[in-house]
């Protein structure tokens, strides 16, 4: 490399840094300069400053410029926005860029990209536009995209990459190398080599590096790894993401139903997954929807009043509860002011444990070989939390209205409500499960009404009884 080059090559990455945070996020106002060249009609000047950028930080530009100015942006950098562009862009603000363009234009960019990332783009669109944009692809590349549109959404059919090198076992170290280095049509994305059997179905893998290390007269069957995780076509994402993480997976062979290597997934996809669906199973038990800000509003509205809805249900079952009460709470006025205590340190435990099993669900950590034991744990952790926490509320209100009756029945009507947030934070999400909905979707409505429920009626079940026993 010349001393000129290298110096060029400097400058460069010093000024691509310098439009990064402390966080390697683009700076606002490198945002508001490249904006403020495209308003004032200086597009060749928003490429310049644009083109260094690397394509994921180009589509962090785009989302982050207001919508009512991101077609401009996007009319001045056009010959900048490709399929790597596209693929790391967010998928609601994608659909919005998409629209703009003719079957044909994202028929190239789909052509542009790995299978995956074209299905990605591909099924958002509506029936008539996907009809147009593959009649416009290359028939190859068409048929790898309607296969991978005919699996279920989140699969590893519509995940996997169909580009990758496989070789038969039967060839040695040396045909192998001139396989690779002969072929151009081979992708140049891999890590690892399939070895395959007649029939076309994996039997081993062999990695770059024992390639390269090893004489050419060796046969890849002597240099391969047996051992391999394969997986199904219909294996569900979330699945797929945990295989990679137990195993320390760099990439994985998919096979259909009879058992023959038709694609490959590699880790990139799965980070993707593993922060899909991380925060995905928060915002489920927030019920906040997608919880993403480039969600159109309508959508967002729709999503998180249908959940505050149910918890209006359940928030009004609970209520009946002080009804019920209701002469209880006139003859010990203060039972008013300290019920909701109960019920919303209830609400709070209750939640911690679901939150814990859901996580735990979703990890596969917790399986029918453990339950009795979580199960345990949770009922001891609650019944610890509810005397220790219970003493607390006894001595304080013992001290507060110089009552010590009234803190022993505070004191039971939270270890009652502490003990029932704990069972219910584990089986609500267990039982959910076993009817096959997503434990993360409806939980907290659920665990969240036992708790309020169990809290009322237990506190003033006790200053009931011990009301008509003074008396």
């Amino acid at each position: 490399m010349t001393e000129d080059l290298r110096d060029a090559l400097s400058v460069e990455s010093s000024q691509i840094l310098a439009h990064h945070d402390d966080e390697n996020r683009l700076t606002a106002a490198f945002v508001d300069e490249v904006i403020a060249e495209v308003e004032a009609g200086r597009p060749e000047k928003a490429r310049e400053l644009v083109s260094p950028l690397h394509p994921a930080d180009i589509a962090d530009l785009i989302e982050l410029t207001p919508a009512d100015q991101r077609k401009a942006l996007t009319d001045a950098i056009d010959d900048l926005i490709d399929g790597d562009v596209l693929a790391e862009m967010n998928e609601h603000v994608r659909e919005g860029l998409i629209d703009t363009y003719e079957p044909a234009e994202v028929a190239e960019l789909a052509s542009e990209m790995e299978t995956d990332d074209a299905v990605a783009i591909i099924e958002d669109l509506d029936e008539d536009e996907q009809r147009a944009v593959l009649r416009a692809l290359p028939p190859d590349e068409r048929a790898a995209i309607e296969e991978g549109l005919s699996y279920p959404e989140d699969s590893a059919g519509r995940m996997m990459q169909r580009d990758l090198v496989a070789v038969p076992a039967h060839w040695s170290v040396g045909q192998t190398i001139d396989y690779l280095r002969d072929n151009q049509d081979l992708t140049t994305d891999f890590w690892e080599i399939f070895v395959v059997d007649p029939t076309h179905k994996p039997i081993g893998t062999c990695q770059l590096s024992w390639i390269l290390r090893t004489p050419r007269s060796i046969a890849i069957a002597d240099v391969m790894k047996r051992e391999q995780t394969l997986i199904p076509v219909d294996m569900d994402q979330e699945e797929i993401a945990l295989l990679f993480q137990k195993y320390a997976l760099i990439s994985a062979a998919v096979v259909d139903t009879n058992g023959r290597l038709i694609g490959m997934i590699t880790v990139d996809d799965v980070v993707h997954v593993i922060q899909e669906e991380a925060g995905e199973d928060i915002l489920k038990l927030a019920g906040a929807g997608d919880g993403d800000i480039n969600e159109p509003i309508l959508m967002t509205i729709k999503s998180r009043m249908w959940w505050l809805f149910i918890n209006l249900l359940t928030a009004v079952a609970a209520a009946i509860m002080p009804v019920i009460f209701g002469s209880t709470i006139q003859q010990f006025v203060a039972l008013s002011a300290l019920m909701g205590i109960v019920s919303g340190m209830g609400g709070n435990a209750g939640t911690q444990t679901m939150a814990v099993v859901v996580r735990a669900l979703a990890t596969n950590q917790l399986t029918s070989s453990n339950t009795m034991r979580m199960i345990g744990r949770e009922f001891m952790i609650a019944l610890a939390n509810g005397f220790g926490l219970g003493l607390v509320m006894l001595v304080g209100c013992a001290a507060w209205y110089h009552n010590l009756v009234l803190g022993g029945v505070l004191m039971a009507g939270w270890m009652t409500d502490a003990l029932a947030a704990g069972i219910a934070g584990i089986l609500i999400p267990l039982g959910l499960q076993r009817m096959k909905v997503d434990p993360a979707v409806v939980s907290t409505v659920f665990v969240t009404w036992v708790t309020d429920t169990v809290g009322f009626g237990a506190f003033l079940g006790f200053a009931s009884l011990v009301i008509k026993f003074m008396v």
